[in-house]
C-alpha cells in the first residue's frame, strides 16, 4: 500500500479521477486496435483470418503474462515511475507493430503490446487506495468507465483510421498518444511510496495462496474470466460477420459499432453507486443476467441490425457492471495487498478473454456466426451457474462484511 504521508498530502479530486480514467482508457485501447483490423491485416500479409486472429489472442495472452509479472510491483515500487516506464515500453511495442514486415513480426509485436500495457491495473488500485470507503464503488466506476470507453472507442478509432489510411497509421498514432500520456502522467500523478519492502520473488510466491485464503477473490476471478471470455468472443469475430453478405460492411463499420457500447460504459458510475448502496455481489448477479441475454439476442436476431445493436448494449452494460462490481469486492478486502489482489483477478480476467478470442476464431472458421454465439453462450451459462449455484451467497456476503 501507499505510505500514509502520501495519502495525506495529496487529496483525491474530480480532475484527478478524470485524468486517471482517461489514462486508463487510452492505455487499454492498445489491446483492442487489432480487432477491426484483422481482415485488413490478413489480406495485407496473405494469411487466413484464423491466422490473423491469433494476433488478437496473443495480445490478450501477453496482457495476462504482464499482469502476473509486473502488476504486483505496485505493492513494493513507487507507482508513478513504474507507470511511466511501462508507457515507454508500450510505445516501443506499438512502433514495432507499425513497422512490421511480416506476420511473424505482427504476432511478436502483438504479444509485446499486451505484455507492457498493464498501466490501467496500476491505476485502479491507486484510485481505490485514495478513495474513501463509502465512495470507492463510485470512484472505481468512473475509472473503469474510462477503461471500457477506451476498449470500445479503440475499435472505432482503428476502424476509421485503418480504413482511411491503413492499419500501420493506427499503430503510429497510438505510439504517439502513449508517449504524450507518459509526459502527462509524470507531471500530474502523485508519487506513491510503498510501505512493503518484500523481495520480488516473495511477492510473486504470495500470489499462490490468495485464491485459497480469499474466497471472495476466487469468486470474482472465476466470474470475471467467464464474462470477459464471452465479451472477447463476440468482439473478436464481429468484423468477420459484418463482411459477410448478411451485412456487406467492413473495417470502418466494425469500429463504429464500438460507439454503441459506450452507452453501457457511461452507466458504470451508476453501477458503482448501486454497489455502494446494496452490495457488489447484487450488481454482479444483474450483470451476469444482462450478458446472458445479450447472447440470446445475438443467436436469435444477431443477423439483423437492430438485434446486433440491442445485443451490444446488453453485453457491454453487463460486462462493465460485472467488472466494476467485482473490482469493488476485491479492493475492499486487504488494502496492503491491493495490487496482488488485482493481479490475480485480472490475470484470470484476461486468461478468460484470451480463451474466448481463440475459441471464437475457431468457431467462426468451422460453424460461422452460430458457432461464435454458441461459444459466448457457453461462457455465460457457466457464469450463471457459478454465481447462482456453485458459490454460496451467504458465505461470500459474510466474508465481505467481515473484511469491512
Amino acid at each position: 500500500m501507499l505510505s500514509k504521508p502520501d495519502k495525506e498530502e495529496f487529496a483525491l479530486n474530480r480532475p484527478l479521477i478524470l485524468l486517471m480514467a482517461a489514462a486508463a482508457g487510452i492505455a487499454v485501447a492498445n489491446l483492442y486496435y487489432i480487432q477491426p483490423l484483422l481482415s485488413e491485416i490478413a489480406e495485407y500479409f496473405k494469411v487466413s483470418q484464423a491466422t490473423a486472429g491469433m494476433a488478437a489472442t496473443l495480445t490478450q495472452v501477453g496482457y495476462a503474462l504482464g499482469l502476473f509479472c509486473f502488476v504486483p510491483l505496485g505493492d513494493i515500487k513507487e507507482r508513478r515511475s513504474t507507470i511511466v516506464l511501462f508507457l515507454v515500453l508500450t510505445s516501443a511495442s506499438l512502433l514495432l507493430m507499425a513497422l512490421s514486415t511480416n506476420m511473424s513480426m505482427v504476432l511478436v509485436s502483438s504479444l509485446g503490446i499486451g505484455f507492457f500495457t498493464i498501466i490501467p491495473q496500476l491505476i485502479i488500485p491507486f484510485a481505490a487506495h485514495l478513495a474513501n470507503p463509502e465512495e470507492r464503488g463510485r470512484i472505481l466506476g468512473t475509472v473503469l468507465s474510462g477503461v471500457l470507453i477506451g476498449i470500445l472507442l479503440s475499435r472505432t478509432f482503428s476502424g476509421i483510421i485503418g480504413s482511411a489510411f491503413g492499419w500501420r497509421i493506427v499503430y503510429l498514432a497510438a505510439a504517439g498518444m502513449i508517449l504524450l500520456l507518459a509526459v502527462l502522467t509524470r507531471k500530474f500523478l502523485p508519487r506513491s511510496l510503498p510501505a512493503s519492502k518484500i523481495p520480488y520473488w516473495s511477492l510473486i510466491r504470495s500470489l499462490k495462496g490468495l485464491m485459497k485464503s480469499e474466497p471472495v477473490l476466487k469468486e470474482a476471478a472465476v466470474n470475471g474470466a467467464l464474462m470477459f471470455g464471452a465479451f472477447s468472443a463476440f468482439w473478436t469475430s464481429l468484423v468477420f460477420l459484418l463482411e459477410t453478405p448478411v451485412y456487406h460492411l467492413g473495417t470502418q463499420e466494425a469500429g463504429m459499432f464500438g460507439l454503441v457500447g459506450v452507452v453501457g460504459a457511461l452507466a458504470a458510475p451508476l453501477v458503482g453507486r448501486i454497489s455502494d448502496q446494496r452490495s457488489p455481489r447484487f450488481t454482479v448477479g444483474i450483470s451476469v443476467i444482462l450478458s446472458f441475454l445479450s447472447f440470446i439476442c445475438f443467436i436469435l436476431i444477431g443477423e439483423k441490425l437492430i438485434g446486433l445493436i440491442i445485443g451490444i448494449l446488453l453485453l457491454d452494460l453487463g460486462t462493465q457492471g460485472g467488472q466494476v462490481s467485482n473490482q469493488a469486492r476485491i479492493q475492499a478486502l486487504r488494502g496492503e495487498i491491493r495490487n496482488r489482489l488485482n493481479t490475480v483477478f485480472m490475470v484470470s480476467y484476461f486468461t478468460g478473454g484470451s480463451l474466448g478470442s481463440f475459441l471464437s476464431t475457431l468457431a467462426w472458421k468451422q460453424f460461422g456466426w452460430t458457432g461464435v454465439c454458441s461459444v459466448g453462450l457457453i461462457f455465460q451459462l457457466l457464469a450463471v451457474l457459478f454465481h447462482y449455484v456453485i458459490f454460496k451467497p451467504e458465505q461470500n456476503i459474510c466474508g465481505e462484511k467481515c473484511r469491512e
